[in-house]
């Protein structure tokens, strides 16, 4: 099986070398990133490291702000890397002004991006799970009143008390990728295997379901390239695993 890295997880190497950090999650066995930023590389510069190294760009995090300044630009750059898939990492949507703004914009965006062959999709943290101050969950308001493809983080809403695998099941039709990660209950993230979030239930149901895995992991501990390395054998020995059951 093929999977991927978004490149938050090597931060520390991407802002020096962007091209460093695809060699060497390429070395690793990654086959498909996902963008966290572009450090002043132009599309076909990015174009041109991913092909060097064997990769595809399976979508990008790029803030509502960036698109809201210029829709066309990104989704030019976007397809002249190779992907047609825009992920927001993330806005303030945590007071009924916020949140109406932005799903008026989501509503306006999205027929706009499906128009130049783009979609436009949302990726969870925790706090979308809990109930705001004005007496809203910022995450069913997303789902129910806009047509957001998601890209469900399955850590933060563990951390959140929710069932991923439940999640992934439930949301399975507007599912475009996942964020395989781990961590513990309390929001303290690890590499793969090391934490006590499900990440292999969530391994079987993203194989289950045909869902693309991106992994992320945040703690740079002792470097990103270390931990990626830690989670791409995690991948590995649950895809062994699976592959003996099988036989």
């Amino acid at each position: 099986m093929d999977y991927g890295i978004q490149l938050y997880s090597v931060r520390d190497l991407t802002g020096e070398s962007l091209e460093e950090a695809l060699q060497k999650v390429s070395e690793i066995g990654y086959r498909f990133v996902e963008f966290a930023g572009f450090f002043g590389h132009s599309a076909e510069e990015v174009a041109d490291m991913l092909a060097r190294y064997g990769l595809t760009a399976s979508g990008t995090h790029t803030g509502s702000g960036a698109l809201e300044q210029d829709l066309e630009g990104m989704t030019a750059y976007h397809k002249a890397i190779g992907t047609n898939h825009i992920i927001i990492p993330g806005a303030d949507i945590y007071s009924r002004e916020k949140i109406e703004e932005f799903i008026k914009w989501v509503n306006e965006a999205i027929p706009r991006l499906e128009a130049m062959g783009m979609t436009l999709g949302y990726h969870n943290h925790s706090r979308e799970f809990y109930l705001t101050e004005d007496g809203y969950i910022p995450y069913d308001e997303l789902v129910n009143r806009t047509a957001l493809k998601l890209e469900i983080d399955t850590y933060w809403a563990y951390v959140a008390g929710k069932d991923p695998i439940e999640m992934m099941e439930t949301y399975r039709d507007r599912l475009q990728f996942i964020h395989i990660k781990d961590g513990d209950a309390e929001g303290h993230g690890t590499p793969l295997g090391m934490g006590t979030a499900p990440a292999d239930r969530v391994y079987l149901k993203a194989v289950e379901l045909g869902i693309p895995m991106v992994v992320e992991s945040e703690t740079l501990k002792p470097d990103g390239i270390t931990e990626a390395a830690i989670c791409f054998d995690f991948l590995k020995k649950q895809e062994a695993a699976r592959d003996g059951l099988k036989s």
